[in-house]
């Protein structure tokens, strides 16, 4: 049994690196404006990686999104939606272009 859990040993120890980084990003708060402006505005609401090749009016090739690839990428999306819920709900404005 002891074979077992090392083996995933190395994923745990990859994760507990980044669990500070992660918790850091998950207990920011989104108490001001400006600041809910700025991380809506710097985080894009979709992946901009992914893409359709178009050659001569036929698609040849497709792009997938990588933005899950980022390890923080939940944190990040959670994030955005937190500063969003902060500017239509605290301050009661239009988010409609950050969507």
């Amino acid at each position: 049994m002891n074979n077992i859990s090392s083996l995933h040993q190395p994923h745990n120890t990859s994760s507990d690196l980044l669990k500070p980084i992660r918790k850091w990003l998950n207990h920011i708060n989104v108490c001001d404006r400006t600041k809910a402006h700025t991380i809506a505005k710097f985080i894009p609401a979709q992946c901009p990686f992914e893409r359709d090749i178009v050659l001569f009016g036929r698609t040849v090739a497709h792009i997938p999104p990588l933005c899950k690839l980022n390890p923080f990428y939940d944190e990040f999306v959670s994030l955005r939606f937190r500063s969003l819920c902060y500017l239509a709900d605290e301050c009661g404005e239009d988010i409609s272009s950050y969507i």
